[in-house]
């Protein structure tokens, strides 16, 4: 039996609605943070560890791990919301996010 290879590259798209606000392909190793300063999507950041939840998005598609231990910028009702924090947030695959607007 041969074993699957799944790809952890893929596309990641911004959203703010239904507009557009960048997109840039990815290899599974940066964050979310990163990818969106690659496109030059705007997305507020303050501690980039997780703790402040500043940079909250919400996962629309696609992939994005959670630590083992959850940060406490989040919890499992956010979670179960969709809520992912850009600053620690690695996408695997094809990923759609909804850039929130500012706290």
């Amino acid at each position: 039996m041969q074993e699957e290879k799944v790809s952890l590259s893929g596309v990641i798209r911004f959203f703010r609605g239904s507009q557009l606000l960048g997109l840039v392909k990815h290899d599974g190793t940066e964050t979310i943070s990163e990818l969106s300063e690659l496109c030059e999507v705007n997305i507020p950041t303050n501690c980039t560890s997780g703790t402040c939840g500043t940079c909250m998005v919400t996962l629309n598609s696609g992939i994005v791990t959670l630590p083992d231990e959850l940060p406490p910028g989040l919890d499992s009702d956010l979670i179960e919301n969709m809520a992912r924090l850009s600053c620690i947030g690695i996408p695997s695959g094809d990923v759609d996010i909804e850039v929130r607007p500012p706290l």
